[in-house]
């Protein structure tokens, strides 16, 4: 399964670099140039992670711009230009249930994110992250080794948890809070008591873009 997810996260990459680059004028689309500022093409987010009735969260992410382009479609008589973004990302997060403290963890994940824009800012996104790993923590544990009874350091395991968002946000301009975010996040862990579970989550949040002036 990993290396399904990174051969797919390859291919995409591939795809988008070259299917992108190639009748550009035929297919109404154009490539915008982009800063060489890391800070220019870079946004961070922050924001809430979690089931609301389950678990409960907060992650902290960068974006960074890898491609952009304007494409143009013709309809019902006039043209309609959104801008698609391609854009390595990266996130770091932890949930808890707060009642009962038995599904508690950090996550770490890295991978690339599609976006269109329309002109009214309105976006929608998909989000695959083949580079996943979450580690639980279990509440107070002991061992028992013969007659000894051991607490358990910082209990719990680690998982290889992937994940997929869809999403929906909305982009501020010129903003130093460029943009926020609303998604639906799929993630399941592997080697999960033998098997796989498989975990929904909400995000919401803000993106940031601290050279921006305003």
């Amino acid at each position: 399964m990993k290396q399904k997810l990174l051969a797919l996260t390859v291919f995409i990459l591939f795809f988008f670099d070259i299917g992108y680059g190639q009748n550009q004028e035929n297919k109404g689309i154009q490539k915008r140039e982009l800063s060489t500022s890391f800070f220019d093409r870079t946004e961070f987010r922050i924001g809430y992670s979690g089931t609301i009735f389950w678990s409960n969260g907060l992650t902290i992410g960068a974006e960074y711009v890898w491609k952009e382009y304007d494409k143009t479609k013709e309809r019902r008589g006039s043209q309609r230009t959104n801008t698609h973004q391609f854009l390595l990302n990266g996130n770091l997060g932890f949930a808890t249930n707060f009642a009962s403290k038995t599904d508690t963890g950090a996550f770490a994940n890295f991978g690339i994110t599609w976006r269109r824009t329309n002109k009214k800012g309105k976006q929608f996104s998909i989000e695959l992250n083949p580079l996943g790993y979450y580690r639980s923590f279990l509440p107070e544990t002991f061992e028992v080794n013969g007659d000894n009874v051991d607490k358990v350091f910082l209990p719990g395991r680690g998982y290889y948890a992937p994940s997929l968002s869809v999403g929906i946000g909305k982009q501020r301009k010129g903003k130093v809070r460029s943009g926020s975010y609303f998604n639906i996040n799929y993630s399941p862990r592997f080697n999960y008591n033998a098997g796989t579970l498989p975990t929904f989550s909400l995000q919401y949040g803000f993106r940031f873009n601290f050279n921006n002036k305003k």
